[in-house]
């Protein structure tokens, strides 16, 4: 096959994952050479082994980080900071996206973008939504489950002043009462805690005595 023919198969593709490409392929082996080959050459990038995008030279289609992030180390949602980011619930632009997952931790650093995923056991793996970017599906924890997830994989004291620090705004987004039904599933006092927290903050912010 040679590379223009390639492109023509795969223009459409938001990734190209060379498993399921290979699939009916007379000479598999030959083909995987010269995925390498191009490769090399600068007109495939490889995001990890297996799963590649064409050069920005060459695609048509440019895979939403938010998409990546869940194809990359599957199972797996975007939150903490970068699903705060999503909400509206702080101010900052975020540049990795973190993730939670029940596979091992770690961080992948991408020609398109940083992810760093964080592990949690099965039961915890919960508080997300399937949304579209770009036409793609994409999965991004609650604002509750994003907040929630936070306090619990971050080493921090939930006080007025941390939640300060963060900048936290636009908590009219947050159910309060999803947000302490979703602690208690922790099982945590930590979490119960710092969900208790949030609540007095939005409840101060509520009756005009803080202004984000």
């Amino acid at each position: 096959m040679n590379f223009k023919k390639f492109v023509e198969r795969v223009k459409d593709l938001p990734v190209i994952e060379t498993e399921s490409l290979l699939i009916g392929e007379a000479v598999p082996g030959k083909t995987a050479v010269q995925i390498s080959r191009w490769q090399k050459a600068g007109r495939l990038l490889q995001l990890k082994r297996g799963i590649y995008v064409l050069s920005e030279t060459y695609r048509k289609i440019d895979p939403p980080e938010y998409y990546l992030a869940g194809l990359l180390n599957k199972p797996a949602y975007v939150s903490l900071e970068k699903a705060l980011e999503y909400h509206g619930l702080i101010p900052e632009a975020v540049p990795v996206y973190s993730c939670v997952t029940t596979k091992r931790p770690g961080r992948m650093v991408t020609p398109l973008g940083v992810f760093d995923y964080r592990h949690v056991r099965s039961s915890l793996f919960w508080g997300y939504r399937s949304v579209k970017i770009n036409g793609l599906a994409v999965f991004v924890a609650t604002p509750e489950k994003a907040l929630l997830d936070l306090f619990y994989l971050r080493p921090v004291k939930v006080t007025e002043d941390y939640l300060d620090g963060m900048r936290l705004q636009n908590v009219e987004a947050i159910n309060v009462k999803e947000l302490i039904a979703c602690a208690r599933r922790f099982r945590k006092p930590k979490i119960t805690a710092a969900a208790e927290a949030v609540k007095a903050y939005i409840r101060k912010y509520r009756r005009g005595a803080k202004t984000l």
